[in-house]
């Protein structure tokens, strides 16, 4: 393994920054101003992808990383100020209770996501799990001081700084954002590339895949890495073929997912780089969910070979997401390696 470290006031930055689905703009500017010096081109799609370029042949290799958060969006303000939301991803309500938030309006407005008191719960209510429709959001103001700052539409993001846990960083939204200070890095660190290679930091992944099937069909690539995170579910309780992955096992190399069986002979060759360089990793199988690797390959027709760099990751799409460091440095020195070799891939 490379003796790097982490910059966790870039990885903090990058994480705390806002970028609900559809309103990825913020974290985005964050991104350009990391990645401008170091690659060849960039643009910004009319979906508002970041698609960045490394020039060195003419074969096409697209990494995708999404930079979106799931999140909500206002639906309606009631005559005591309460503000009424939808949600934008995918949410267990028993997460959202009690949380601070911060509803994005024409300026920032902190908030508490709210529900009935268990003290007022029939023994009937207590059994069951809340729905999203049952909450709101409490901003400590009256109907008229929220709507001075608040309209239908304005996006909601989750409230939580970065930690460190011992040799653990836990924050809201390192699903994806983990995996943009990964590409970041492994495009800071390449000293070349020997094809084209384009970087993109997707948009609305969590509401479908969208920005990464856009991307993909103007990019049309041959090959498609993504980088995303996956279940680490290595808690108590859990056999062995339950855990998915494990924090402080190494990168992780995704094998399928819910969404997608990767190329073989791509998983294969995404090994034996981590083998050849000293990386720790592991294959991955998460057999539900998936991510912008289904983009790459096949939702836009283009039949690309595609694997993904997963970083195994607890606690998935809460405030409390955990990674841990040696993995994260393991993904980057992966996708660094594959940014530099690719060229000599067969398949």
């Amino acid at each position: 393994m490379p003796d790097k470290q982490l910059d966790f006031d870039l990885i903090k930055a990058i994480c705390e920054v806002p970028g609900a689905p559809g309103f990825e703009k913020p974290v985005r500017d964050r991104v350009i101003k990391e990645i401008e010096p170091y690659v060849d081109e960039f643009r910004v799609d009319g979906m508002g992808n970041l698609i960045a370029r490394k020039k060195g042949g003419e074969r096409r290799v697209m990494a995708a990383a999404h930079l979106d958060e799931i999140s909500l969006i206002v639906t309606g303000i009631d005559k005591n100020g309460f503000i009424r939301f939808h949600t934008l991803g995918g949410f267990d309500a028993k997460s959202l209770l009690n949380q601070r938030v911060v509803i994005h309006g024409k300026k920032d407005l902190p908030g508490i996501i709210g529900g009935k008191a268990p003290h007022t719960q029939s023994d009937e209510e207590k059994k069951k799990s809340p729905k999203t429709t049952d909450l709101f959001i409490d901003c400590g103001l009256n109907e008229e001081e929220v709507s001075e700052f608040v309209e239908i539409g304005s996006p909601i993001t989750r409230d939580q700084s970065l930690k460190r846990i011992g040799n653990n960083i836990t924050c809201k939204s390192l699903d994806n954002r983990i995996s943009v200070y990964i590409l970041i890095e492994a495009l800071k660190q390449a000293e070349s590339t020997g094809v084209d290679f384009y970087a993109v930091f997707t948009v609305q992944e969590e509401v479908g895949l969208r920005g990464a099937r856009v991307a993909a069909h103007a990019i049309q690539p041959e090959i498609g890495i993504a980088l995303d995170v996956t279940l680490a579910n290595d808690l108590p309780g859990a056999d062995t073929h339950q855990k998915i992955s494990v924090l402080g096992g190494g990168t992780a190399i995704k094998v399928m997912d819910g969404s997608v069986i990767c190329t073989p002979e791509l998983v294969k060759f995404a090994a034996e780089l981590a083998d050849s360089n000293d990386i720790k990793y592991q294959r991955e199988i998460l057999t539900a969910g998936g991510t912008d690797t289904a983009a790459l390959q096949y939702l836009t027709g283009t039949g690309a070979q595609v694997t993904c760099i997963s970083t195994p990751t607890r606690y998935l799409h809460t405030t409390v997401e955990t990674c841990n460091s040696d993995d994260v440095l393991g993904g980057i020195a992966l996708m660094k390696a594959i940014i530099e070799q690719i060229h000599t891939y067969k398949g």
